[in-house]
């Protein structure tokens, strides 16, 4: 007859089979108070990760603290400004002092100005780049040495179906969302070695903010119906749907898995079928 396991060597074991997928790991999101990266700070902390949430907007990275409803261990917040560098140094320190040091960043902070390639100014192509592509990069450059230090980490930037294709009417905001993806590339290759990944999630028609501006602006450029315009977009999706934010967060949280060790350079679509490259 099998003797039952004493009890010290049972408890133990059934905690490590209970235990969230991302406990133990330590997540720096960016834009964080709306859209893809409040759907991803949520989507993370209900899969056991610790989180620095952080956004322009302090207001809304507290009231989504609250709502998370963590202990301080595991949630703070902190107002950053990606395209400031040094203000990502102070973001890594607030972080050692409260939840500890970063092992996975999100890259998800970024803003979007459509209008014809003619219409633009110069200054508007550089106010994009600072944001959608030198906060990405700020942010890399701030976290890397410590992930490659610790042997390990993972950096998921957020880029767009703009960084994959051309398209009309938007040539700032797909120049510095193709940047992102090449620098993921980059990066991905230099860190390997050390078991850091480098991975882009690239969505398409994604319900936010965002694209609410790019309906309404791209209406005004075009002069045409802003519903009938989100139907002539959709009728290039063949599953015909806006995608959900929760839907590019799992992905982010299945990025920053051990599942997922073997998966870097890669820029992966979440666009309902619309760019099958």
């Amino acid at each position: 007859m099998m003797m039952p396991l004493p009890l010290a060597l049972v408890e133990p074991t059934m905690s490590r089979l209970s235990a969230p997928p991302l406990a133990g790991q330590v997540a720096l999101v960016t834009g964080a108070s709306r859209g893809i990266g409040r759907a991803t700070a949520q989507a993370f902390a209900q899969q056991g990760a610790a989180l620095c949430l952080t956004a322009t907007n302090l207001a809304l990275l507290e009231q989504l603290q609250h709502q998370l409803a963590l202990p301080p261990e595991r949630c703070t917040v902190h107002r950053l400004d990606v395209r400031d560098a040094a203000a990502w140094q102070a973001t890594l320190a607030h972080m050692h002092e409260t939840v500890g040091a970063p092992t996975v960043l999100v890259n998800n902070a970024g803003v979007y100005l459509g209008k014809p390639f003619l219409a633009y100014a110069a200054q508007e192509f550089q106010q994009l780049l600072d944001v959608n592509l030198f906060g990405v990069l700020h942010g890399m450059q701030a976290v890397l040495p410590g992930m490659m230090q610790r042997g390990g980490g993972r950096i998921i930037n957020v880029g767009s179906t703009a960084g994959k294709w051309g398209s009309r009417n938007q040539s700032a905001y797909n120049v510095s969302k193709h940047a992102v993806v090449g620098l993921t590339r980059c990066v991905a290759l230099e860190a390997a070695a050390s078991g850091v990944t480098v991975n882009a999630i690239c969505p398409g028609f994604v319900q936010t903010d965002m694209v609410e501006n790019l309906k309404q602006e791209a209406a005004k450029s075009t002069g045409a119906d802003p519903e009938a315009l989100v139907q002539a977009l959709l009728a290039r999706v063949p599953m015909g749907r806006v995608l959900q934010p929760e839907e590019v967060a799992s992905l982010a949280v299945y990025l920053a898995l051990p599942a997922s060790s073997g998966i870097t350079g890669q820029s992966l679509l979440v666009d309902g079928g619309m760019l099958m490259v």
